[in-house]
């Protein structure tokens, strides 16, 4: 709202430092001071008002060391978090932008899921919460809008340059949008561009880094290209936004984990907006285009902002639980984000603690089952799952598992960004 303001200003009243919102690093700095503030300042109060209103976790009787000390403790602090993201981003960003909408819808969509949760855990007693299948429902219906808007909105392009006066079409699903663009080289050279509206993604370590969803398609002939393509890529979508935010919410176990590992996540991902979205700095890099695509960095700077104000809070000894209404909310945004900016295929590196912590919880589920079938009693792999509680089982302090695994998820973002070179 305040970039539309200022630029009014700037335009119709010659406003005197109005032009500084044309900037995306001003308003992203903006966004990350002002949900620091929201997160440490407000969410204190709000810690307040759930102790007085008896909003407190239920702990369940794992056997863990220090878990009797956590009953009580407020949760549903996500919505803090949600609050801290929406804001900034609502006076920072450029709300016409297709990527914000999409992603203020994603944050709204699995923070109410993750309310209802929360809601029926603490208001009704139920130590269940929302049934799993509402959950996977609620997942699946943001997979779809946001598969259905990434396929067919014509304002979510990538730029690809005209080489001997050809634009450069690889299937029948891909369409040119808009007037070709020119552009000069640090040579002086002229460029023309062209915005295509195209199912691809980024794959990691190869020179010839995209790889269209139309080309898997293909192994079902050339006639199913035009349908099975939007299918298959509103498919993976659903599974990787269903994928990430159960690895955030399983990953939210003991104080500091997800909250810091999101924070850690969404700087790598605010890396990859901005030189995706800068035409030179993806020229130099080898890198796919995207345009308007810096303009994540808004939000995700809010994102990062109120991980961080979050974990004032959050870390051990935790003040205050994000409960699902902030864990589903952080894997959903993450998850979105990764395919909104065509680095699906990276999230196992970048989301590497959340896979490892989701696919822990599937193989001793899987492992117990078989050796019951098997032997008659089920055995298990890990002490227990997910992954952290096998380490507390250990006898290992929960801190030292936090920031362990903290520092295991910044290696992941180094590595992750370091694939922006590595072709």
């Amino acid at each position: 709202m305040l970039y539309y303001l200022f630029t009014y200003l700037r335009e119709h009243f010659g406003m005197f430092g109005a032009g500084v919102f044309y900037y995306i690093t001003f308003r992203a700095a903006m966004a990350i001071i002002l949900s620091l503030i929201i997160t440490m300042v407000f969410g204190k109060k709000l810690i307040k008002y759930l102790q007085r209103k008896q909003i407190g976790e239920t702990v369940r009787d794992l056997g863990l060391a220090g878990e009797n000390q956590k009953k009580g403790t407020p949760t549903m602090g996500g919505m803090i978090i949600i609050g801290a993201i929406l804001i900034p981003t609502l006076l920072f960003a450029r709300i016409g932008n297709v990527y914000i909408v999409l992603m203020i819808v994603s944050t709204i969509w699995l923070g109410l899921v993750g309310f209802l949760d929360d809601y029926i855990k603490v208001f009704r007693k139920n130590k269940e919460g929302l049934a799993g299948r509402f959950k996977i429902l609620g997942q699946i219906g943001l997979g779809v809008i946001v598969g259905l808007t990434m396929y067919y909105n014509d304002h979510v392009v990538i730029s690809r340059e005209v080489v001997k006066g050809q634009p450069t079409i690889y299937n029948s699903t891909e369409h040119i949008v808009g007037d070709p663009i020119t552009r000069k080289d640090e040579n002086g050279k002229t460029h023309t561009y062209v915005q295509v509206r195209t199912a691809t993604t980024t794959i990691p370590f190869v020179k010839s880094h995209e790889l269209s969803y139309a080309k898997i398609a293909g192994i079902f002939g050339e006639k199913a290209i035009d349908v099975v393509t939007p299918i298959l890529y509103i498919l993976f979508v659903t599974f990787i936004i269903t994928a990430v935010s159960n690895g955030a919410n399983i990953t939210d176990g003991i104080d500091g984990l997800a909250t810091g590992t999101s924070a850690i996540i969404g700087v790598c991902l605010g890396v990859f907006a901005y030189v995706s979205g800068n035409y030179i700095f993806a020229d130099y890099l080898n890198i796919m285009n995207i345009p308007n695509l810096g303009e994540l960095s808004i939000f995700i700077g809010a994102f990062v902002g109120a991980c961080v104000g979050f974990l004032w809070y959050n870390a051990y000894p935790a003040q205050v639980f994000m409960g699902d209404t902030g864990s589903l909310a952080l894997g959903g945004i993450i998850a979105s984000l990764a395919i909104i900016m065509r680095k699906e295929l990276l999230i196992p590196i970048i989301c590497g603690v959340f896979f490892v912590e989701l696919l822990s919880v599937i193989i001793q589920v899987w492992y117990f089952k078989r050796t019951k079938k098997k032997y008659g009693e089920g055995r298990r792999i890990f002490l227990m799952s997910p992954l952290h509680h096998h380490y507390q089982k250990l006898g290992y302090h929960e801190s030292k598992i936090v920031t362990r695994f903290w520092i295991v998820g910044i290696m992941l973002a180094i590595l992750s960004i370091v694939t922006l070179k590595m072709q």
